[in-house]
């Protein structure tokens, strides 16, 4: 099995680790070994644009168009005249 050591550890999470380790009744060494093996287990979340993004967030609000990707496009500056 391979190992490995992870300097500069902010105490407030090795005191978090402990806690947790403490509250499922196994070693610091062991909570460190499920959450790594969870993180590295579980299925990424989907990426999407920025335009599906806002588009599922407004969706109950009367949205009713898919937004476009806005991608390699310029964008003109405003105009700042006085």
């Amino acid at each position: 099995m391979a190992q490995f050591v992870v300097r500069n550890l902010d105490d407030d999470v090795k005191a978090a680790l402990k806690r947790r380790a403490r509250a499922h009744g196994w070693s610091m060494e062991e909570e460190v070994r499920r959450i790594l093996r969870r993180a590295v287990n579980e299925t990424p979340a989907e990426s999407t644009g920025l335009g599906t993004k806002i588009s599922a967030r407004f969706s109950d609000v009367g949205l009713d168009q898919p937004l476009s990707e806005v991608r390699g496009q310029e964008i003109e500056p405003m105009a700042l005249d006085d």
